[in-house]
């Protein structure tokens, strides 16, 4: 996988470095990557590949989503790709032990959507009143538009376990990853985004603090 630079993506990557709210703070980053197998990607790609049809030899249920899925030869490819590029977007980070590729889910731009709405709401106030003009959706909509064509794109998710996110091992209260795949250009984009506490940050300690019934989401726009 090949880093691509991109300048439609360069502003919001800027914008989302670190928006600091106060007792939270939102990131985010956008990364385009060509699929082409650059360096140690090759063997990652087999390791992978074995590692998912050693998971199909062990259901004991073929028509079961993601199993099903991973029955074709080019949804295992799709598949394979995205994890390299969670390699090279986490290349600290062993993935190899987590199997994240139990952890991918296919989605609709309206799922992504709704997720960004309600999560990245502060975030687009802060947009507006920084650049003013179209929304931050809006914005991302046409950088990821230009790069990988949406209307050709397909949409992944990636939901670890807990153990398997490398944005929650930086003490997140929540994160998110996307995956803009558009097979004939064969490139990927992916979005990560996530809230992390600066209350953990400035010394306090999260096993000394008590939230009920998500009090840690009290005041903050849902």
């Amino acid at each position: 996988m090949k880093f691509l630079e991109y300048t439609p993506l360069d502003r919001i990557n800027d914008f989302l470095r670190e928006i600091n709210l106060g007792e939270r703070t939102i990131e985010g980053s956008l990364e385009a990557y060509s699929c082409k197998h650059t360096g140690t990607d090759k063997r990652l790609s087999l390791s992978l590949e074995n590692e998912i049809l050693d998971c199909l030899g062990k259901s004991s249920d073929i028509d079961s989503s993601p199993v099903e899925f991973l029955l074709s030869r080019s949804s295992r490819k799709t598949l394979i790709y995205l994890v390299l590029t969670l390699y090279h977007m986490y290349p600290d980070y062993d993935l190899s032990a987590v199997k994240a590729h139990q952890f991918f889910t296919e989605e609709s731009w309206d799922t992504f959507k709704q997720i960004f709405e309600t999560y990245m709401l502060e975030a687009s106030k802060e947009w507006i009143e920084t650049y003013g003009g179209s929304s931050l959706l809006e914005t991302l909509y046409k950088a990821l538009d230009e790069v990988v064509n949406l209307s050709e794109c397909e949409i992944y998710s990636y939901n670890p376990d807990s153990d398997a996110d490398p944005l929650l091992e930086k003490g997140a209260i929540w994160s998110f990853s996307f995956f803009f795949y558009n097979r004939k250009l064969k490139r990927v984009v992916s979005f990560s985004f996530c809230c992390l506490s600066n209350l953990v940050g400035d010394g306090f300690l999260a096993d000394n603090i008590c939230y009920e019934d998500g009090e840690i989401f009290d005041n903050m726009d849902m």
